[in-house]
């Protein structure tokens, strides 16, 4: 597995996004989510968008970060908050999200973020097992769905 940095609107992370974004309308019956990212918001050192291939080439999973500090949707100084952690249907079981997951945390340390956020919801049951497997811990909600029932919300320090 090569796990290569790239930017959010790169062919391969856009090819992945929308198929992100099916499986959440597949889930919750909507178009998605509909947390506004922006390209840049992904450049270093705010930032890191990973892709991961397979021995064939092919994008198989993808996760990124963006810095956060306080604002009025819930975040605090020095947050990163994951985004956009997706491994293929096919490639499940074996790992990717955890390596994946690894080497963002990774990542944002070295740019000096100080705990790891994230957004998920009740019917990804496969994510909260990911997560809270990995030290992630409930947090208090932040984000575009900081008021929806079925958002989850976690937290691991740096």
């Amino acid at each position: 597995m090569n796990i290569r940095r790239a930017p959010f609107d790169h062919p391969d992370a856009v090819k992945l996004n929308d198929e992100v974004q099916a499986e959440y309308h597949q889930r919750y019956g909507d178009g998605g989510d509909a947390t506004v990212l922006e390209p840049a918001d992904f450049d270093p050192p705010r930032g890191v968008y990973l892709i991961a291939y397979d021995e064939l080439g092919r994008p198989v999973a993808t996760g990124g970060w963006r810095s956060q500090d306080r604002n009025p949707e819930g975040n605090e100084d020095g947050d990163a908050e994951l985004k956009r952690m997706f491994v293929i249907t096919e490639m499940r079981g074996l790992g990717l999200a955890r390596r994946m997951l690894a080497a963002l945390e990774e990542d944002a340390r070295a740019a000096g973020r100080v705990r790891m956020v994230l957004e998920t919801g009740t019917k990804q049951p496969e994510a909260v097992a990911l997560y809270t497997s990995s030290g992630y811990e409930p947090c208090a909600k932040f984000g575009y769905y900081r008021h929806y029932a079925e958002s989850l919300c976690y937290a691991k320090r740096l």
